[in-house]
């Protein structure tokens, strides 16, 4: 979810101070609507750009573990849960965005296939997670976090073999992938841009 890093905001009755929705577009909530904390510079995904990246994968998610780093708003990886994905781990920083995601999965019935982690995605991608079929990376812009992002995900093996990266930022920053990572597809909207990439055995 292309977005800056949110402030903290206010919360009501101790839940995450609401504003918009995000709309998963295919699968098992085909048109469900799920609200979005109300942080400062908290955007999710278009749908144009979402639904160009689930029409990519749209054969590779059926009982797939998916990773979403910066999960934000949870647009894409409830739109990868909606669509067979087997398990949803989101990394959140923000308190409120993380709590508002923690209720959408309650609202979804998805407990048991969905984890919110409410910490630093850098210091997680250290830690003992597993590995991952899917890993959706979309850091906050301008904030240098893509690559270090990249080079934990490879150093600590955490996409499958044959799994998939999605990566979306700024249409000008460069970075750089391991040699094993592939790229796949590549699409531009506005000033984001989307790549998709297949990761083999080192």
């Amino acid at each position: 979810m292309a977005k800056k890093r949110p402030q903290s905001a206010p919360t009501r009755n101790g839940k995450a101070a609401v504003s918009g929705q995000i709309r998963i577009i295919g699968g098992q909530w085909r048109g469900r609507k799920l609200p979005v904390a109300d942080l400062p510079g908290l955007r999710p995904t278009t749908d144009r750009v979402k639904e160009t990246l689930f029409n990519w994968l749209q054969f590779e998610l059926r009982d797939a573990r998916v990773l979403d780093v910066f999960a934000g708003t949870g647009s894409l990886g409830f739109e990868a849960l909606s669509r067979g994905a087997r398990e949803l781990v989101m990394i959140e920083k923000a308190n409120q965005a993380a709590r508002q995601l923690q209720q959408n999965v309650a609202t979804l019935a998805a407990a048991d296939r969905a984890t919110v982690i409410c910490a630093d995605a850098l210091a997680t991608l250290h830690g003992t997670i597993g590995t991952f079929n899917l890993v959706l990376l979309d850091p906050p812009f301008n904030q240098a976090l893509l690559q270090p992002c990249i080079d934990q995900l490879a150093a600590g093996n955490l996409v499958a073999n044959q799994g998939w990266v999605y990566i979306e930022c700024e249409q000008q920053l460069t970075f750089t992938t391991p040699a094993n990572w592939r790229l796949h597809r590549e699409k531009t909207a506005g000033q984001v841009a989307y790549r998709l990439y297949q990761v083999t055995a080192a």
